[in-house]
């Protein structure tokens, strides 16, 4: 007996001592691997975040039926195209990052728009006019998102296609109420362009009808657009990519601002069948002992928001006694220098991959972020960045080093009403999504007889080509229009992880003020440790260019904002949240949290509450779902079906 409680004791403190060792050894940051949430309540059994609450309840209906994250992305997707038409739909493209939680693996599903083939790298020169560019037709990319959600949904979902269209079919076909931000949008120039003219007639059909534009609280039928949903759920994608509506998309395309001859589309059938959906890996980087999954090319969007966030590492974010507090000057001055090294590096080097070599390794790699944030002083500003080289710290780039870069600073050009959300289900699998037609209604056509808006997602190329072999002054023309090619993109779905577990979802619209918004929020959260909501709602900055001025929005102190204009920072008109075209960004996101005890303990072992924060600059709503709504399989006894089913998650 006594030999028995020695061994006994040995074990006890053989346990707690490797306890000890293990949790000392933690990193701070990862061992507090949850974000504050000062007791919101929770769920477990789902949530969904939009920027549409019409488009959140088709969603969350899709989880309470008892499918997964995937299912309701689809749903979700398909019901912004009816009630959010003018920032996504099926004429468009995007990118999907998903948690997939039986694997512990993140994909991303890239079904950006490409170049047809017939394009040319100087197509846009003669055309200065980015409004006129924008709303021809040659600047219609081909499509992908209808290709890349029915690909997540094949690999991954539960629920058919027709399942996931059903609720866009509703909405569209027996209408809903107009949104005021979509009535707001109907003002766009985007409706008034061409009067007469039948390729740009065709929207105003239904939102400008007899000339008089919707206003809150319409009705809005689409009877075209419930009909191509109904089309595609009876006989698949193909039906869009190879088949009447193929055709239509290009005779659609064919049309062009009078002020501009040249602008006729350049897709032909053959880009449309040819088109294809990649599934590619996130671009991985830690900061302050978090790993964070950033959307890789061609979307810049990823190795943007990682580069702000590794150049600003060294500095005491959050630190109120040291002056770097939340909106303190030297918090906003580093911020705003970390954005515009980065935004230089990305005009130089950033871009499509598959057809231009992108050193995202030596644009991360240690000793580069190091040089690189030498630069920045948190008590003055630089008179003038340029995008340096990368390329001798990436082993996989072993082009001759340029010994001067062109100080490429682009104008800002991207469309940003784009759209966002994050859903997460019952089984952990979590899904974060931007979406786009670029511009506000994207060209401003709308294929007649099938109710959806084509992109003008090709005027994120640059217009006037930049690539030049000189070594002195190398550029590698990332961003150059070519055939085949998907233009850069700023979107950047995101998710945090601490310990191998995701902590949080989130992404925004905004064009090239994505980048920005995802990083104020992944400080927000990590350096000053606000709960998920205040993390959105709190004022944002954004500097998209090397050398131009900062937005802002209001909410700054003024003090603040005098003294970093006493350092030489200049500022735009300040932007007023809930306007739109003004706010910067719109961020849909989803926090999990930390177990808590409940009857359900023993089958949820593992498993985290969700929290879900929306943004009040849209139209922001979060439906949660419990675990007691959830349907469970009618094959299962009655008895069964009244308990749980977040019992099964992974």
């Amino acid at each position: 007996m006594i030999n028995f409680q020695s061994r006994l004791f040995s074990y006890f403190w053989m346990l707690s001592i490797s306890f000890l060792i293990f949790f000392i050894g933690q990193n701070p940051a990862q061992a507090h691997h949850r974000f504050q949430t000062l007791g919101v309540p929770g769920v477990f059994g789902g949530i969904v975040t939009t920027t549409e609450p019409l488009a959140a309840q088709a969603g969350a209906e899709m989880l309470r039926t008892g499918g997964n994250a995937f299912d309701a992305a689809a749903a979700v997707s398909f019901a912004l195209n009816v009630v959010e038409p003018q920032s996504s739909g099926i004429g468009g493209g995007g990118f999907m990052m998903i948690y997939h939680a039986k694997s512990r693996k993140t994909f991303i599903v890239e079904s950006r728009e490409k170049a047809p083939a017939a394009v040319t790298p100087d197509m846009f020169v003669s055309q200065p006019s980015f409004s006129t560019r924008a709303s021809s037709g040659y600047a219609v990319g081909v499509p992908g998102t209808l290709k890349g959600v029915a690909t997540a949904l094949q690999r991954w979902g539960s629920k058919t296609l027709a399942e996931t269209l059903a609720p866009a079919i509703d909405l569209a076909e027996n209408g809903f109420r107009a949104s005021a931000r979509l009535a707001e949008g109907v003002l766009s120039s985007r409706l008034t362009y061409e009067p007469g003219d039948p390729a740009y007639d065709e929207a105003r059909k239904i939102f400008v009808p007899g000339g008089v534009p919707i206003v809150a609280g319409d009705l809005v039928i689409q009877s075209d657009l419930a009909n191509t949903f109904k089309m595609i759920a009876a006989q698949g994608i193909d039906v869009f990519y190879d088949g009447p509506i193929s055709q239509a998309i290009v005779d659609t395309q064919l049309a062009t601002r009078s002020t501009n001859p040249d602008g006729v589309g350049r897709m032909t059938l053959q880009d449309l069948l040819d088109y294809n959906v990649v599934i590619r890996k996130p671009v991985y980087d830690d900061y302050r002992g978090f790993k964070i999954a950033g959307m890789p090319p061609p979307s810049s969007g990823g190795l943007t928001v990682l580069q702000i966030l590794k150049l600003l590492e060294r500095f005491p974010m959050g630190d109120e006694s040291q002056g770097f507090g939340l909106g303190d000057t030297r918090t906003l001055n580093v911020m705003i220098e970390a954005m515009r090294l980065a935004f230089a590096d990305r005009a130089v080097w950033m871009g499509d991959e598959d057809f231009v070599p992108v050193p995202k390794s030596g644009l991360l790699n240690d000793d580069y972020i190091a040089m690189r944030s030498a630069l920045i002083n948190p008590d003055s500003r630089q008179a003038d960045v340029v995008a340096d080289d990368p390329r001798p710290f990436d082993p996989d780039y072993n082009q001759q080093v340029a010994e001067d870069l062109l100080a490429s600073n682009l104008p800002d050009e991207e469309g940003v009403n784009t759209t966002h959300f994050t859903i997460a289900d019952q089984w952990g699998n979590i899904v974060t999504y931007t979406s786009t037609i670029e511009s506000s209604w994207g060209t401003g056509l709308m294929v007649p007889g099938y109710g959806f808006m084509l992109n003008n997602e090709l005027t994120d190329f640059n217009r006037v080509p930049t690539a030049n072999p000189d070594p002195d002054n190398f550029n590698p023309g990332a961003n150059d229009l070519a055939p085949g090619k998907r233009p850069r993109s700023s979107m950047a779905p995101t998710i945090i992880f601490s310990r191998g577990k995701p902590v949080a979802a989130f992404g925004s619209p905004g064009g090239s003020t994505i980048i920005d918004t995802v990083a104020n929020i992944a400080i927000n959260l990590i350096d000053h440790n606000m709960p998920i909501q205040e993390a959105i709602d709190a004022p944002r900055i954004a500097q998209t260019s090397a050398n131009g001025s900062t937005r802002r929005e209001l909410g700054f102190d003024d003090d603040v904002l005098d003294e970093l204009i006493a350092l030489g920072h200049t500022f735009r008109e300040p932007l007023v949240p809930g306007i739109v075209g003004n706010a910067i960004g719109a961020v849909q996101a989803v926090v999990l949290d930390k177990p808590k005890y409940s009857r359900y303990s023993y089958y949820r072992k593992g498993k985290r509450e969700y929290i879900g924060g929306a943004d009040k600059r849209r139209i922001g709503s979060v439906v949660s779902v419990r675990c007691e709504d959830i349907e469970m399989p009618h094959y299962f006894p009655y008895w069964y079906r009244q308990r749980s089913q977040c019992r099964f998650a992974y």
